[in-house]
């Protein structure tokens, strides 16, 4: 990757709904270059996938939870029963296996502390859990799904 593919990138991360042309012009190249430079970091895998973000509270999703999970197991079953059932409950948007103290952080979209409890209900049925853990988010003060992309572009 150089800086025209950064440039791309962080254009395309932006609003990835920019034309071809318009996307060149951007970065300074004509179309067909462009082009093969986005077909090859799709090809790498660097662009996974393109998609449409929504806005949360005009889809009444407007309380987001941070809940995190302590297992009272860790063996391969239950990890994948729970896996597996968390990936089933639509409003968990974001899982991750934790260090530390946490074994799991999960993100939870929903429209109100009912709809939260509703979720509590269904996840604790996934699996046994040790404890269950919520803050719910009072501010978005940044909200990004772009990655920096100056770690590796060369000169």
């Amino acid at each position: 990757m150089d800086k025209k593919d950064a440039q791309i990138l962080t254009l395309l991360q932006e609003d990835a709904s920019l034309g071809l042309n318009e996307l060149a012009k951007a970065v300074n190249l004509s179309p067909t270059p462009c082009w093969r430079r986005v077909q090859k970091l799709r090809g790498d895998g660097v662009i996974r996938q393109q998609v449409v973000l929504c806005d949360p509270a005009m889809l009444n999703l407007g309380l987001t939870a941070f809940v995190t999970i302590r297992a009272n197991q860790h063996n391969d079953v239950w990890t994948e029963r729970f896996i597996k059932g968390v990936k089933t409950i639509p409003e968990i948007v974001e899982i991750y296996r934790m260090s530390g103290d946490v074994d799991y952080l999960l993100k939870v979209v929903v429209p109100d502390i009912a709809g939260y409890d509703d979720v509590y209900k269904r996840l604790i049925k996934v699996a046994e859990l040790q404890d269950v853990s919520a803050s719910f988010a009072m501010e978005v003060v940044k909200h990004t799904t772009a990655l920096p992309v100056d770690h590796v572009a060369g000169d």
